[in-house]
């Protein structure tokens, strides 16, 4: 009788530890303090090794990261061997079947695969009777929704786990949980769902006014588009709901560090007072102190944390370790750092100023810069902000300037471009045209200078561009590109206002002027450049009079500009029509030489004139 009640009893505490482990343990989990969570799960395990829940959700703790990283190969096969263990002791429950198929997209397990284990879950846990009857278990629902946020936004299928997940919402009227997981995954599908994923985590409000993870990650989600006032105010009440929410202070303290360090410390020191104690803590005083300018104490606490805790398990101990050296000079080993990390961190954890780092550090090595956009690239096809892909552009563009690659400079500015839409902004233009002027590339120069002169006809620069292209492109003025560039600049200053650019207008016909003016010259001394005594005249006789006539209608535009005869611009410009003009009277009719004995005619050309 006794053994039986000690064994009841036994039951009973074991009963009541589950009860009050596994709650705490997932709010351990979504406030990210994982070393406290699996300290609760482990509890309730070592309580009941055969509860499916405790089973699982110690694994789920033995998953989580701090950010840093996605899980290790170690901790995946880890907690694949505590899956398999508990299938093998307790059976097939749809706690470790769902486990499993959150192993399995770690694992790049075929999707269709890891669905199996899903619908199998979602089968075994039908009711057959009460309210719910043929209706699924929610949580199962929910927990299939959580192995899919919890992975990459290139890993899992998460339509499928928002279609999970709504319906779960629809049986569990209260948990908000199963909204915000919908909400991650809205986000796992693109920058684009933000909307949705707003809209889910509101749902989650709805459920629970004073939910501080909701609050914040609609927080993240403003920030992310620079909102800055939205943001605030939503992680302002995610520290109402919950002062001891650690997330939000890390946050803060992260925006804040390249900003205002003062007041990042603030938020670092209710981080610390809210969070697990861990290494994590101590790469975050880390930063802190590369950021406070102390950078041998820095490189210390970094070094010490490397020793105790190992790179691979804070890769962003690489990247301090390289602002550092970058401070102090060492360019070698901060690039050095910086391959180390991005060769072993995954994409979807590199933040935006870690590319912006590398691109400062690499731009130091000539040779160096396909390697740093490669980087870049990398993080243009996993990140889905608009804002950040912009950055990373902007950044890869500015790497190939530093380095006088222009061409590619122009093809991630124009990169840029199109992704912004719409119609450039005037820097936009002038970044643009500034670096097809310095890339030699004079026809695209012109081609954006026209573009510029459209949208900004106010501005100076596209004519001085355009202008500069121009006479950049015929640099000996013998091809006459130059001149018809600058006849078509000559006609938009007479559209916008032909007054105002008269100035301009006169500079560039003297040009065309001087262009016509050799043009003359060279077809004279043209050894083709013949007029018979019957005043047959050669094609390159014909050319050279029609060169003429249009070198007489520019003096003669130039004379209207400046009628008065007492003007310089006006004796220039007659002087100029009146050697032109006798040119065209001369060989036009060419006087015919004197008969000389019984010599009846025969080519002869007339002496210049």
């Amino acid at each position: 009788m006794k053994k039986t009640v000690s064994l009841m009893l036994t039951a009973m505490l074991a009963a009541q530890c589950l009860m009050a482990q596994i709650p705490a343990g997932i709010k351990f989990l979504n406030y990210e303090k994982n070393k406290s969570a699996k300290e609760a799960f482990q509890k309730a395990y070592d309580a009941n090794p055969k509860d499916p829940q405790a089973i699982y959700w110690l694994g789920q703790a033995m998953l989580a990261t701090d950010g840093a990283s996605e899980p290790s190969k170690e901790q995946i096969a880890e907690v694949k061997a505590l899956y398999q263990k508990g299938l093998q002791e307790v059976g097939s429950d749809a706690w470790l079947l769902v486990g499993m198929g959150h192993v399995g997209i770690l694992e790049k397990e075929d999707i269709n695969s890891v669905k199996q284990k899903f619908e199998q879950a979602i089968t075994s846990t039908i009711e057959t009777k009460g309210k719910n009857k043929g209706k699924p278990n929610p949580a199962i629902l929910n927990a299939i929704g959580r192995a899919n946020a919890e992975v990459g936004s290139d890993q899992g299928d998460h339509n499928y786990a928002i279609e999970k997940l709504k319906q779960a919402a629809a049986i569990d009227l209260t948990d908000p949980d199963i909204l915000i997981n919908m909400g991650i995954n809205y986000l796992k599908m693109g920058g684009e769902n933000g909307g949705d994923a707003v809209k889910a985590y509101q749902e989650a409000l709805a459920r629970d006014p004073k939910n501080a993870r909701a609050f914040y990650r609609i927080g993240k989600i403003y920030q992310s588009q620079n909102n800055k006032e939205l943001f605030e105010q939503n992680f302002a009440s995610a520290m109402e709901a919950d002062p001891a929410y650690p997330p939000v202070y890390f946050n803060y303290y992260d925006y804040y560090a390249s900003r205002d360090v003062n007041r990042a410390k603030e938020y670092l020191d209710k981080y610390i007072a809210t969070a697990d104690k861990d290494p994590m803590l101590d790469l975050v005083m880390a930063d802190y102190l590369f950021r406070s300018g102390k950078n041998e104490e820095s490189l210390a606490k970094v070094k010490e944390l490397e020793t105790a805790v190992g790179i691979k398990a804070l890769p962003k101990l690489d990247v301090l370790y390289a602002f550092n050296y970058d401070r102090t000079g060492d360019s070698v080993q901060a690039k050095n750092a910086l391959t180390r990390y991005f060769s072993t961190a995954p994409v979807s954890k590199i933040a935006p100023g870690d590319y912006e780092l590398a691109v400062k550090v690499f731009s130091k090595f000539p040779g160096s810069e396909l390697q740093a956009v490669g980087y870049l690239e990398k993080a243009l096809s996993n990140d889905t902000s608009k804002v950040n892909k912009l950055a990373y552009m902007g950044q890869a563009a500015e790497l190939f300037g530093k380095a006088k690659m222009y061409d590619k400079q122009i093809e991630w500015l124009q990169k840029q471009a199109a992704l912004k839409g719409g119609t450039l902004s005037e820097f936009d233009y002038y970044k643009l045209t500034s670096t097809a002027f310095t890339a030699k590339n004079y026809p695209l120069t012109i081609e954006l200078a026209k573009k510029y002169m459209i949208d900004f006809p106010g501005k100076p620069q596209p004519y001085t561009f355009f202008k500069r292209a121009a006479l950049a492109s015929d640099p000996d003025t013998t091809s006459g590109l130059a001149a018809t560039h600058l006849m078509y600049l000559d006609s938009i200053y007479t559209v916008l206002d032909k007054e105002k650019y008269k100035k301009d207008i006169f500079l560039n016909q003297y040009y065309i002027l001087n262009y016509y003016i050799k043009k003359i010259t060279t077809l004279k001394n043209n050894p083709d450049f013949k007029i018979t005594t019957d005043g047959r005249k050669t094609a390159v006789v014909d050319e050279y009079l029609a060169v003429c006539q249009k070198a007489v209608e520019v003096t003669d535009s130039m004379i209207v500009a400046y009628p008065d005869p007492n003007d310089d611009n006006n004796k220039f410009a007659q002087g100029a029509r009146a050697e032109i003009q006798k040119r065209i009277d001369y060989y036009s009719k060419p006087p015919v030489p004197a008969k000389k004995g019984g010599n009846t005619g025969g080519n002869s050309t007339p002496g210049k004139g």
